[in-house]
């Protein structure tokens, strides 16, 4: 049996995949392929199934969820900490009517910036250009999504909000889930149950042998040098990704209930886990 699980091409979800691509998490006779593309390309393709395995959003999840079933680990969340919305040092203070350039219309970063406050206009740039599009005057702030939540103050520019932060303090302390694993139902529970132990035997190898897993993930840090790769690792790979645990399963379930009340999915999503 052939499983190509997609992920993206950065440090986090590299390293959640070491075990695996370093051949030292036994697959039990299934092949595993690895796709990397960036997150808004695995949300579009994950609406034709394209993937046994993807890492999604959870804004597309919510468009989802009859098609794939999240796995118990392999979640980014951010624990008080998050997508950073950024502007330039005499940028504007409020969101009111601002363009702002965002990853993609599918990252919950741009979901939860909607919830923080729905009041402003938006263009789709690249996540690695976003800075550069601020600096520009292009848009007049940007959300950031991985490496440039550590480098966005030396390269010139200011924080409005860490998203991460908002949904803590609102929430009483809950993590901000940003994406997750899914398989496709199709493939049915024995499978499904299989392909996920295999993952969760990566992410715990990493885990357990952090050096080499960083090692090998400081490659897709686009220019991180090896502290900062594991300090932006540490952020999203940890227990909450190993298990999502009681605050984990949540903290999807407020995500989803109030993006639903908000009118910003098209329908209530009922939260479940492969076993």
């Amino acid at each position: 049996m052939k499983i190509t699980v997609a992920h993206s091409p950065d440090s986090d979800d590299a390293f959640m995949f070491y075990g695996l691509a370093s051949g030292h998490v036994p697959t039990g006779g299934i092949e595993v392929a690895q796709v990397l593309a960036d997150i808004e390309t695995l949300n579009r393709a994950a609406f034709d199934g394209r993937y046994e395995v993807t890492a999604v959003s959870f804004h597309a999840f919510a468009h989802l969820a009859e098609k794939y079933a999240l796995l118990p680990h392999g979640a980014s969340m951010g624990d008080r900490y998050g997508p950073i919305l950024v502007t330039r040092p005499d940028g504007p203070t409020s969101l009111a009517g601002i363009r702002v350039a965002v990853p993609g219309t599918l990252t919950t970063a741009y979901l939860a910036l909607r919830l923080y406050d729905p009041d402003f206009t938006y263009e789709v740039v690249p996540f690695d250009q976003i800075q550069r599009a601020v600096l520009e005057g292009r848009a007049e702030a940007g959300l950031l999504i991985h490496e440039g939540q550590l480098t966005y103050v030396e390269e010139g520019l200011r924080k409005m909000v860490d998203l991460g932060e908002w949904w803590a303090d609102r929430t009483g302390g809950l993590p901000l889930p940003l994406g997750g694993n899914v398989i496709r139902r199709d493939l049915g529970p024995e499978t499904m149950r299989r392909v996920s132990r295999l993952l969760r035997d990566s992410i715990a190898y990493g885990l357990e042998h952090r050096a080499e897993a960083i090692e090998y993930a400081q490659q897709f840090g686009r220019g991180l040098d090896r502290t900062r790769t594991d300090r932006f690792v540490g952020m999203y790979v940890n227990q909450l990704t190993l298990d999502y645990g009681e605050r984990g399963r949540e903290a999807v379930v407020r995500l989803m209930d109030e993006a639903y009340e908000r009118k910003l999915i098209p329908a209530k999503v009922r939260v479940e886990f492969v076993a």
